[in-house]
Order: structure tokens, then sequence, then C-alpha cells
């Protein structure tokens, strides 16, 4: 199934356009707490939402659970949603995953719309269809594919992030760059040192619009070829099999300070991202002859942005282990996608201890 994609104009008109094409006896907004205080304001007075029941849920990556679906799937339960309901996600990455699978399990499947309003979550977690929530500290373990019926990006949500949060959005439209040409990791860079300096114009500029349409465009591309990541899409786990790890152990370190002697604190996905990019094109220059220019370029903005990583070597052995349980991994061991060149993907490849240590070592010292 091909995602409607729309960067809306009209906001209610695209809402009621949506809806229209979308069978329902019940509507419901799924938000988190900030969410509910910044975003549903914009919306509640539509007349198409007059009916909608809102669901609020705690904020935070560490809330993307079972229990927390459970809680979901009880709410609809209890205020009478049926087959044919429809769940509107309006939130971040956290809120579009859980909420997509959430909508894919409940009656074995209602429909559902995505208003993401975090740039990551416009240029990653609310298209491709991938739902899912986290188990026992790792990233995703449960889940389904399922795409929404629509996805409406209103940019001017964009103005409500704090700078980190858009660098977490950031990261994930550098990785797009790499995976297409040249041209569009240019044009990323060199949005990435307008956009942060002019806060007041975030999300509305014709050329943010464009970029973040490009952005997407090149996820869908891959999606469309490859819905269930069988192949081609494996490719935008560019960063992520490190980037996984490091997001997972910062959280794990967290919840148990006395087992690590790690200065890592929680990481938000697409900082753990970009520190994933780093070790990844190291690899790619190790083991497909990634241009060495190109992986300082892109380890020098990286560090400039989102600072250092905060492990140590100590931390490696702990990384690894995380890494191997990595949905993408096969007999061969931990499973990499890497790039020969910008646009030229490998997917499929493997590294050993060392390899990722070493890798690792140039995300620390640079």
């Amino acid at each position: 199934m091909n995602e409607r994609i729309v960067t809306t104009r009209n906001f209610q008109e695209d809402l009621v356009i949506a809806l229209s094409e979308c069978e329902h006896d019940g509507l419901f907004v799924l938000t988190d707490e900030n969410t509910a205080s910044l975003c549903w304001p914009v919306v509640k007075d539509f007349l198409c939402l007059r009916k909608a029941h809102l669901l609020t849920i705690p904020a935070g990556d560490e809330q993307k659970t079972i229990a927390t679906a459970t809680h979901v799937w009880e709410q609809l339960s209890q205020l009478g949603a049926t087959r044919h309901s429809c769940l509107i996600n309006l939130g971040g990455g956290m809120v579009t995953d859980l909420g997509g699978f959430v909508a894919a399990t409940f009656k074995r499947g209602i429909n559902f719309i995505n208003i993401p309003t975090s740039l990551l979550a416009m240029v990653d977690a609310s298209t491709g269809g991938k739902t899912g929530v986290n188990l026992g500290g790792l990233k995703n373990e449960v889940g389904v594919f399922c795409h929404p019926h629509c996805v409406i990006l209103h940019t001017p949500f964009l103005q409500t992030l704090h700078t980190q949060d858009l660098l977490s959005g950031y990261a994930e439209m550098l990785k797009h760059g790499l995976l297409d040409s040249k041209a569009l990791w240019a044009e990323t860079l060199n949005w990435g040192e307008q956009f942060l300096s002019r806060s007041e114009e975030r999300g509305v500029g014709s050329e943010a619009c464009s970029l973040l349409q490009r952005s997407i465009a090149v996820k869908q591309r891959i999606v469309e070829a490859d819905p269930k990541e069988q192949d081609i899409r494996k490719a935008l786990n560019l960063g992520h099999t490190v980037g996984h790890a490091l997001e997972s152990y910062s959280y794990l370190s967290a919840s148990h300070p006395q087992n690590t002697t790690s200065h890592i604190t929680p990481l938000k996905h697409g900082y753990a991202v970009a520190y994933g990019l780093v070790c990844e094109l190291y690899l790619s220059t190790m083991k497909c002859g990634f241009p060495t220019e190109v992986l300082r370029q892109a380890a020098s903005t990286i560090r400039a942005y989102y600072g250092e990583v905060g492990i140590t070597c100590d931390d490696y052995d702990a990384l690894i282990a995380l890494m191997r349980h990595d949905k993408k991994n096969n007999l061969a061991g931990i499973n990499f996608t890497l790039l020969s060149a910008i646009g030229d993907i490998r997917i499929n490849q493997t590294a050993n201890d060392e390899e990722i240590k070493e890798a690792l070592d140039f995300l620390r010292e640079g």
C-alpha cells in the first residue's frame, strides 16, 4: 500500500478530505502530554473533530511499551471503538509508532491517520508502515508493518520544537542525503547551517518544505520497492545498527548507573543515529572504499551539532552485545548497511568485533 503524504496548506480542509476517504464510525485522537498542550489546541475546534475522543499518554520514548499500548487499547474499548473506528496519531515518533501499532492490532486492525508534529516523525517515523513498541530496553522489538491511511504534514508545528528535537530529525535527513545523491547531501548540509539560526522561520518557508518533501521521497521510493524489508529497504538502516545500540544502552545505563562507568546520558533517537552514521561511514571507508573526505565532512558536522557521545572503551562489549539483537541480523553476523560512495548502497554487510571497536574509537576520538 502506497501512503498518501500531504504537506498541507489548509490543515482543516486536508484533514476533512482524509477522513472522508477513511471509514469511521468513531474518531479518536492519540497525543502525548506535550502534543496535548501544544498541538491539540490547533485542531480541537475543527468541525470534523467535534465528536473525537482525546486519548493522552505520558511523553518520552520510555513510554513506548506494551504497557502503554495496553492502556490505549483499554481506553478504546471502554469508549466503544469498533473495527470501523479511526485513530489519529497527533505527535512525534513515539506517538506515531505506538499509535500505529495500537491501530494495527485493535480489533485486528482499524484505520489510522498520522499527523507528525516533530521533524523526526515527519521525515521518518510517521511514514513507511513500521509500527511497534520497545521491549526489555531494546528498540522496536514488537511491531507490525501497517501503513496509515494518510500522513498530513503541518510544518508550523516545527516552531514548537527545541533545537535538540530539530537535530534529532535532522540526523535522518542527513542519512537520506547520503543514501540519495551528492546534490541532496550538499543541500541538506547547507540547510542545516541555515535553519538552526532562524528559529522564527522553522518549518514555514518554502525552502524547508521543499527539502522535507525531497528527504521523505527518498524513504518513500525505497519502501515502495521493498515494503517488508526483504532487500533494499535495509538501506534505511544506515546508522541504525550502532545507533539503536547506543540509544538502548543510554537508557539502560541511566536506569542502572551502578552497572556502568559510562557518562552517556539518555539519547534522543536522532542523536544516536547521528553517532551511528559516523561509525558506519567509518566501516564503509574501511570495507567498501567510501571516500575519506566525505567521512571527515560528516564526522565534523555531526560532532559540531551533536557533541561528544560520552562512552568509553569499557562500554564496547555491551554495545556490541546489543547490536547482536538487531532484527536485521542473520547467521553471517551483525548486519550493516554501508556505502561505497554517496548514493551507492551496500546492504547485508558484516563487521567483526575488532572492526566495530575501531569504528567506535573513531567516533570517540575523531
